[in-house]
């Protein structure tokens, strides 16, 4: 995948905020959509998965830009939307898929690619520390391995989340940030919904991403993602 693109030097005092700013939105937008790639090559692994579930892999960043498109409908009252304070995340926690895994923090490499979490680490999801925190009024990315070349990784069974299924990801500030699921999709690598995945929103939304459809030995590649879109309550 590209290397994101580097984010030009200020050339000017305040005529040159909002273009900073939307430089960096990019900036940050191309490194997430290198992380989809990036994480699934690793989790796959040089042969298939042995496990019986679906495949999955990882996750993305959220980019400061507003996004008209931000997941599945979902009907609401729109007085105020429940949002935390920023805080790093540090357990996360899906009762019905029982995932209980810390979390790491994920960067920019010297490539330009945001590095997934260790491919050793069956039990850990990453967070890009970048974006937006999980209960912070934006969109937070959160990512995790399907699998290694020997065994099942933290998000084998996503695919089995539903709209109304609820998670918690605990916080360093002592908090703990609950999020109910509004729908989950998958989607074919080459038509990867990248604004509507990663766009900004005006409430405390969660991105789940991991890897899914079938193991591609020659791309050594999965052929598609699967995304669970949700919102803090």
């Amino acid at each position: 995948m590209a290397a994101s693109p580097p984010t030009p030097a200020d050339s000017g005092p305040e005529p040159q905020k909002s273009k900073r700013r939307f430089r960096t939105a990019v900036t940050a937008f191309w490194a997430v959509a290198a992380l989809v790639l990036t994480l699934c090559l690793v989790g796959g692994g040089d042969e298939s998965s042995d496990t019986a579930g679906p495949p999955h892999a990882p996750p993305a960043v959220s980019a400061d830009a507003p996004s008209t498109s931000a997941g599945p409908h979902r009907s609401g009252s729109s007085k105020a939307r429940p949002h935390l304070p920023r805080s790093r995340p540090v357990r996360l926690l899906i009762p019905k898929i029982a995932v209980d895994a810390p979390f790491t923090t994920l960067a920019i490499d010297r490539s330009g690619q945001l590095a997934p979490p260790p491919p050793d680490e069956t039990n850990l999801v990453g967070w890009y520390a970048k974006g937006h925190s999980p209960g912070e009024t934006g969109t937070a990315i959160i990512a995790g391995h399907v699998d290694t070349a020997t065994s099942l990784a933290v998000f084998a069974r996503l695919s089995e989340l539903r709209k109304g299924d609820r998670f918690h990801v605990t916080r360093a500030d002592g908090r703990r940030a609950t999020f109910v699921v509004d729908g989950a999709e998958s989607f074919e690598k080459d038509g990867f919904p990248s604004e509507r995945v990663y766009g900004d929103t005006p409430e405390a939304q969660v991105r789940l991403i991991t890897c899914s459809g079938t193991y591609d030995r020659e791309a050594r590649d999965y052929t598609e993602n699967l995304v669970v879109f949700a919102h803090l309550v």
